[in-house]
């Protein structure tokens, strides 16, 4: 590994996420003088050619293997650090390894997520079950562990209802049904597989929902020693149904101080009942007629480009005090600066071979452009976006106003469309 490491306290990041986003925790462990570790089942996943894995081993202190879906694998593959005394603690940035970081930190005694809300928060079930109990605002929902069962379940909601995966991430296989044969459909198409997609066995069954109208926000905390501090509040933007594909977010929310305080309140509330004591949430939130409802709990920072947005609209670098949390140190949550900031994720309108992306050189002349990342290949197979994990590039602006924020990203997004061609 690299000469140029530093030489503070190790940190294990367990698994991360791919490109340029899966570096960051990474990166920020070594501005803040510590030695990250790279803990993996599979260096393949992020070492995609010869440049990538040259530019992760010099970034890592070092890379461990061992079964990231299994904690005692993890804490056993990490305790000759511990008992060196160098280990400062260990970190997920991904969903799927929240449970397993936890349960490591515990039985190393490091920093950490207390392993029951952990758990609690990385199955949707067990969120609603636990915040039912305590009264948290959340759609009707109903486990099924048969196609026939969701079918009933879903007449006894009405339609439409949402049909869902117990532990995925990134909206993958959340999906809006309109009658009994999109449901039967989802739900075989759900558990034809036994494993998610980082190849963990999934629960059996699937999760039927009441649908929510209204509009989604996401609440972004980070729970210390003092108890959790709200960063603040995140405006998102969905595609159309029947998928629920994040396009973009907006930091600070647009929306009047009344419907903040009230989103923030149930954000708390959520965190609460599941017994959330440490370290970052990002806690989705949909406001309805009725008030806000609990869409889901995400016992990490916030994905994708929320912790940039924040970072260019406050100064604040989340990510960093995230991992100085982790190793013991108190972080420091200071605005520096009262702005917005935006960004816009680029999908492709139908299925086939992406040709290129029209008007980035035009997209860059903008104000407050910060960000143009495109990470789809001209001459690949695209498709109109059915998770996350579809979208193929983002912009990033930077704005006075949320509203000003918003209004450039959108006009970015417009202008750098995908060009996609008919499959053959």
């Amino acid at each position: 590994m690299s000469d140029a490491l530093p030489h503070g306290p190790l940190i294990a990041v367990v698994e991360t996420g791919r490109g340029e986003y899966g570096l960051q925790p990474l990166l920020r462990a070594r501005e803040l003088g510590l030695r990250p570790i790279l803990v993996t089942d599979d260096l393949s996943r992020y070492a995609t050619s010869e440049a990538a894995r040259s530019l992760i081993e010099r970034t890592v202190h070092a890379i461990v293997d061992a079964d990231t879906r299994d904690s005692a694998s993890v804490t056993e593959a990490l305790r000759p650090y511990a008992e060196q005394g160098d280990l400062a603690g260990v970190l997920a940035v991904i969903d799927y390894y929240v449970p397993v970081v936890a349960e490591t930190a515990r039985r190393l005694g490091l920093p950490g997520l207390d392993p029951e809300a952990a758990r609690t928060a990385r199955n949707k079930l067990r969120t609603r079950e636990v915040c039912a109990e305590l009264g948290v605002p959340a759609p009707r929902f109903s486990r099924a562990t048969a196609r026939e069962d969701a079918v009933a379940a879903a007449r006894s909601i009405g339609f439409p209802c949402v049909v869902k995966p117990l532990t995925e991430s990134a909206s993958i296989g959340v999906r809006l049904c309109r009658d009994t044969d999109e449901v039967a459909a989802h739900y075989d198409e759900l558990t034809a597989s036994p494993v998610d997609m980082r190849g963990m066995a999934k629960p059996g069954g699937v999760l039927v929902e009441e649908y929510l109208t209204g509009y989604e926000l996401s609440v972004e905390v980070l729970t210390t020693a003092k108890g959790p501090q709200v960063v603040g509040v995140t405006d998102k933007a969905l595609t159309a149904h029947p998928y629920f594909v994040e396009t973009g977010e907006t930091f600070p929310t647009q929306l009047p101080d009344s419907v903040r305080d009230e989103v923030t309140r149930a954000a708390l509330d959520a965190l609460k009942a599941i017994g959330h004591d440490f370290g970052a949430a990002h806690v989705e939130i949909k406001v309805t007629p009725d008030g806000p409802r609990l869409v889901e709990i995400n016992a990490r920072m916030g994905g994708a480009q929320i912790g940039r947005i924040i970072q260019e609209a406050t100064g604040l670098d989340l990510l960093r005090e995230v991992v100085r949390l982790h190793v013991g140190q108190e972080p420091e949550v200071v605005v520096e600066r009262t702005g917005a900031a935006a960004s816009r994720y680029l999908t492709a309108a139908d299925d086939g071979v992406l040709r290129g992306f029209e008007g980035e050189d035009l997209v860059r002349r903008l104000p407050g452009v910060c960000a143009v990342d495109l990470y789809a290949a001209p001459g690949g197979e695209v498709r109109r976006p059915r998770s996350n994990a579809d979208v193929l590039g983002h912009v990033v602006v930077r704005a006075d106003t949320p509203a000003e924020a918003a209004r450039w990203a959108d006009t970015a997004a417009v202008m750098l469309a995908p060009a996609v061609d008919a499959p053959c």
